[in-house]
């Protein structure tokens, strides 16, 4: 009897294994592993794409938007303890950044919100939220579709200088514009 059971076992575990050499070359062939495919099923999900990923339809890659947007700091602008305001050089910045992106028209961005230490974490998320909201909506008035700017604030979470001081706070306090890639459908 425990000979029976035993081989059964071995014959179950044979019968259910396949050789990673077998699933390799059924991938490289393009034929599906999955029961839907062995059952007649619906055919693979497993897709080409017609040209690389991150390339828009109207040139730049996003990778080289982000590059432009980081040279000479036009990536983000610095805002004074405890405001939201833009002042003459951030606005300089933004509109830096919105000659970019309306000359990309399928771009995406966010626009991330940051404090200093100073301030409770709920205060600081929200001030940082206002911070890249006001980036935001200079980016909007300046003619960038709004369906392509996303906002999230890190409040103090994401220092870019560590210390105490007031160096350090300043180059907190900001807030930063990242490229996300290439909208969709594009």
């Amino acid at each position: 009897m425990r000979s029976r059971f035993l081989l059964l076992a071995l014959f179950l575990v044979a019968a259910c294994s396949s050789t990673d050499a077998d699933e390799a070359k059924q991938v490289a062939t393009g034929q599906d592993t999955g029961a839907a495919a062995a059952a007649g099923g619906l055919p693979s999900m497993r897709t080409t794409p017609s040209r690389p990923s991150g390339f828009d339809q109207g040139g730049l890659q996003p990778v080289e938007s982000a590059r432009q947007l980081t040279e000479a700091g036009a990536d983000r602008v610095y805002f004074a303890f405890d405001s939201y305001d833009l002042d003459a050089q951030a606005r300089g910045i933004i509109e830096r950044q919105a000659r970019l992106l309306t000359t990309q028209g399928t771009i995406n961005v966010t626009i991330e919100g940051h404090c200093d230490e100073r301030g409770t974490r709920e205060y600081n998320i929200a001030l940082g939220e206002r911070r890249a909201s006001a980036v935001r909506d200079y980016l909007i008035a300046l003619g960038v579709a709004p369906n392509r700017l996303r906002v999230v604030s890190y409040g103090e979470e994401r220092p870019a200088a560590i210390g105490s001081n007031e160096d350090a706070w300043a180059q907190n306090r900001r807030a930063v514009t990242v490229v996300m890639g290439a909208a969709a459908g594009s």
